[in-house]
């Protein structure tokens, strides 16, 4: 039995509510025993929602969760709930899917939740500030009205919970084909033909777009498909967006020329742009993106280890020593000591974000200049790294290190990827499959990028081992999350039982969508029957949320190309 008055938080192994253990909020862990303790007292909920490296979770927290006063107001009318959403990221899903709603805007984290007692949302927000700032009211009378919001119309917000998961469940039309090249069209025409990526500002890679128009490239040999690619990239490898002294890139930049970066990296972005890298390369070799991928590759294999299980973990902060870019930026005065520094990085005494200097390329630099440039960071305090291990985005890992060996033609990298995928092996056994801490926490994507990693690994090498566990767990995805009803897949298992509404996602996020994903590995697999039946089910949902399923369009075209009779992999269709 919990102890709702206190903080539960010390028992749970995430990083990130081990960050909020100390706050004298009584933060509980999402969990049937918690939902049960507001419906039995009959007090909303405070869902918060964040991830260990988030830097605008750090601030509210120490602007408002370490706040005395706001404490007591949670403590008194609220059970107060932290969720890190990369240990659930359906609870996530639904959540931001349900801000959505209300707002009629995107989300983000931190992400401020307002639920009934029965754990239905009926308001919500981000990130709140201490007193009321920007156009945002203060937190403080956010929850005052909010309190008296539910003791005024209790019954009233109960009862619309009917109505919010109408509203949230994904609309679907009878449609069992349709034209996919005019979606990509239209999705082309809002991107950035000189700054690359999405037109305006912050500025996120959005790498399932670019896999999408390589695919197309690939298959039409158009180059309105491969200078949208060529672009980001570019500016991806060159800007400040990319770490030139040790690799890898951040999360996204908050101007259009994607110089000033949100410090914090990620390693589901790094994979993508790996694998992205890599397919740009076995197109059109080029020296300057293979340096790239290999320091990033490097980066990635050496400071995002988790060493305990030789696996990698999720995340660097943004903030190092209580202040965001510490360890990234410069001061004038480290770096025009470098001698010829300024024939390869823009370098001015004014500096180019807050009086500091963030590395833009001007030409790639010899490892001198590197070297200099790493003892100068050497000396600064690492940024807090997020060991979390999970399965999906270890996986990604591996099947980005193959993608990787076919690029370069160095075998390195193959190896590298077998030796990881025997480490995963040894952590998650086939039949006990879970997602990141808990064992009773596993999701579709979980289950899809596991089942694409053997795929790529058997194409790879020809082992038939590969190929039989592919084939088994697939077998297994069908039974613990194929709704055969909606023919779709729940991003949760079909025996979930502690969320008001069981997700379905069809649509791209931080990584491409699972269900697009499972089209892929059905088609991969030679289960064409089942991959038609499940085709025309995301037919239906491509007639409505179109630009959102960009993954989706190029699964779609994939099995329609593979049911066509032609002969197709990652570089193209062929007739046969």
């Amino acid at each position: 039995m919990i102890t709702k008055n206190r903080n539960n938080l010390y028992k749970d192994p995430s990083p990130y509510l081990q960050q909020h253990k100390d706050n004298p909020i009584n933060w509980q862990v999402w969990n049937l025993e918690t939902l049960n303790e507001a419906k039995i007292k009959n007090m909303p909920i405070i869902l918060s929602i964040g991830y260990a490296s988030c830097h605008w979770c750090h601030v509210m927290a120490h602007e408002s969760f370490e706040d005395i006063e706001i404490a007591q107001i949670m403590n008194n009318n609220f059970v107060n709930i932290k969720v890190d959403r990369e240990e659930r990221p359906d609870i996530d899903f639904v959540f931001q899917s349900s801000f959505q709603l209300f707002n009629q805007a995107g989300g983000g984290w931190p992400l401020t939740m307002f639920l009934d007692e029965n754990a239905v949302p009926f308001s919500g927000g981000t990130y709140f500030p201490k007193t009321a700032k920007h156009g945002l009211p203060s937190f403080k009378d956010v929850l005052t009205q909010v309190v008296e919001t539910y003791k005024l119309r209790r019954e009233k917000i109960i009862k619309q919970s009917n109505l919010i998961i109408k509203s949230l469940t994904l609309r679907k039309n009878p449609v069992i084909n349709q034209e996919l090249v005019p979606i990509l069209n239209e999705t082309i025409t809002r991107l950035d033909q000189v700054k690359g990526g999405y037109i305006g500002s912050p500025k996120f890679p959005t790498f399932n777009v670019f896999e999408t128009l390589i695919y197309f490239y690939n298959k039409t040999k158009d180059l309105t498909y491969f200078r949208p690619v060529d672009l980001i990239l570019n500016q991806l490898c060159s800007q400040g967006i990319y770490d030139h002294v040790e690799g890898g890139i951040s999360r996204y930049t908050v101007d259009e020329n994607w110089l000033i970066p949100h410090f914090e990296k990620m390693l589901y972005d790094n994979v993508q742009f790996i694998s992205l890298l890599s397919s740009y390369i076995k197109i059109k070799k080029s020296v300057y993106f293979e340096k790239k991928l290999k320091e990033t590759i490097n980066f990635i294999n050496k400071e995002f280890k988790n060493k305990k299980f030789d696996l990698l973990g999720s995340a660097f902060d943004a903030d190092s020593e209580g202040e965001e870019g510490k360890y990234y930026t410069f001061e004038y005065n480290e770096l025009h000591k470098i001698k010829g520094i300024e024939e390869f990085y823009d370098v001015k005494p004014q500096g180019n974000w807050e009086g500091k200097i963030i590395l833009k390329e001007l030409k790639f630099p010899d490892k001198k200049i590197q070297g200099e440039l790493l003892d100068i960071r050497k000396k600064k305090k690492k940024p807090f790294f997020d060991e979390k291990i999970q399965l999906d985005l270890n996986c990604m890992w591996i099947s980005s290190l193959v993608n990787a060996s076919i690029a370069l033609k160095e075998k390195y990298y193959l190896e590298t990827a077998e030796k990881y995928f025997k480490n995963l092996k040894n952590k998650y056994e086939e039949n006990d499959l879970h997602h990141s801490y808990s064992k009773h926490n596993v999701f579709l994507e979980d289950y899809a990028y596991y089942i694409k990693m053997l795929i790529d690994l058997y194409d790879a090498t020809m082992d038939i081992n590969y190929k039989e566990k592919a084939n088994k767990i697939y077998s297994d995805t069908l039974k613990k999350f194929y709704n055969n009803e909606k023919n779709i897949f729940q991003k949760n298992p079909l025996t979930n039982t502690d969320l008001f509404f069981n997700p379905i996602d069809i649509g791209d996020g931080t990584i491409p969508n699972g269900n697009a994903i499972m089209l892929l590995n059905m088609t991969r697999l030679g289960k064409l029957k089942d991959a038609k039946n499940f085709s025309q089910s995301l037919y239906g949902y491509l007639n409505i949320y179109k630009n959102h399923m960009m993954t989706g369009i190029r699964s779609l075209d994939f099995y329609k190309e593979i049911d066509s009779g032609k002969d197709c992999g990652p570089d193209g269709c062929k007739s046969i």
